[in-house]
């Protein structure tokens, strides 16, 4: 089963958010889902299996230029992850589905997403999903 989450949902979504994004803690990603749910420009969707909170996709509308694409708002996809032990079962296309029909519904045309360079699950996620690479990129910084 799939969900759309909101603020009830915040914690169960920080405690799987945190296995992905994993140099941050569960209290700052709860305080900032809780500002994503707010804008109105996002949604966070849950996937269960046997009740059981196993896997989640955040995406949002994106009206600034989105790399490789025509149109505005564009639907992007900011996250999606699964437990390990529940992959490769067709939870993260189902994930996806629901955020992709949540785009349409938002008038977009379009929908991206971006990945790691190195990060070789992620690119075969992406292509199997139909995705076709829009670009690399390498970002540099520097203090000033």
């Amino acid at each position: 089963m799939i969900k759309k989450a909101g603020n009830t949902d915040l914690e169960i979504l920080a405690n799987l958010a945190v296995l992905m994004w994993q140099n941050n803690s569960v209290n700052k990603l709860i305080s900032e889902f809780s500002e994503i749910m707010l804008n109105g420009k996002s949604q966070f969707f849950l996937k269960y299996e046997n009740g059981m909170p196993i896997g989640f996709a955040q995406c949002q509308l994106r009206y600034d230029y989105v790399e490789g694409t025509k149109t505005t708002p564009v639907g992007y996809l900011e996250g999606i992850f699964v437990k390990e032990g529940y992959r490769n079962k067709g939870y993260a296309k189902e994930l996806l589905t629901e955020c992709e029909v949540w785009a349409k519904e938002n008038g977009c045309h379009e929908f991206a997403s971006d990945c790691e360079i190195g990060n070789i699950d992620s690119f075969h996620f992406h292509t199997a999903m139909n995705f076709t690479e829009a670009n690399r990129i390498i970002c540099f910084t520097k203090e000033l």
